[in-house]
């Protein structure tokens, strides 16, 4: 029976073994990895996929927006740009904050990352600012954004790509209770799998 079960798991090409492989696949990454990583980096939310461009380093369509934007700038169509261009339009923001362009340059995924990464989490209560956190916000997922003030008993975060920290988000006054994990590791493009199969879903709900 066991025989018979292994070869139409692995060795079958019908529709019925595919479907099952899927499925098998889900329990085991819902289950056993994922659990399994929660407790290895000490947080529920050990991966995330980014599914907004909050913190892209170029010009987008961020979001709903209509106009292809970059910190309070409009361009007529997107645009990539490398680290020297993204300061000249958005370091006055950092600056009137007292982050300075050296120090900026020294904090984790200074480049930013894009909609369909995959980030890997850990949970800890050493936070600085320059680390990018996920946190609980007004907001139907968890937000992904960069600690730009330490306060004495919350922290203050902004999306590279946006012109400021929003408060309708709750990122001006994050308490330290709400922040999910820590961003330590970036895998671009994978997290487009997931952002797939929930447009997917979506679309049949409608």
């Amino acid at each position: 029976m066991f025989k018979k079960l292994w070869r139409f798991i692995w060795h079958d090409d019908s529709l019925l073994s595919w479907v099952v492989n899927v499925a098998l696949a889900f329990v085991i990454v819902k289950f056993l990895i994922y659990p399994g990583l929660g407790l290895i980096f000490n947080t529920q939310l050990p991966v995330v996929a980014v599914v907004s461009c909050s913190m892209e380093h170029g010009f987008t369509n961020c979001g709903e927006k209509k106009e292809v934007t970059l910190c309070r700038e409009i361009l007529p169509e997107n645009k990539k740009i490398n680290f020297n261009e993204y300061w000249d339009y958005c370091g006055e923001w950092y600056e009137d904050i007292g982050i300075e362009r050296k120090e900026f340059e020294s904090f984790p995924m200074k480049n930013g990352f894009n909609k369909g990464d995959i980030i890997f989490l850990y949970g800890t209560n050493n936070l600085r600012e320059g680390d990018i956190i996920v946190f609980k916000g007004n907001s139907a997922n968890p937000i992904i954004h960069r600690i730009v003030k330490v306060k004495e008993n919350s922290y203050q975060t902004k999306g590279d790509h946006n012109p400021d920290s929003f408060a309708q988000l709750s990122e001006t006054n994050i308490n330290p209770n709400d922040v999910l994990g820590k961003a330590f590791l970036r895998i671009p493009y994978l997290g487009w799998i997931k952002i797939g199969f929930t447009d997917l879903i979506n679309l049949f709900r409608r």
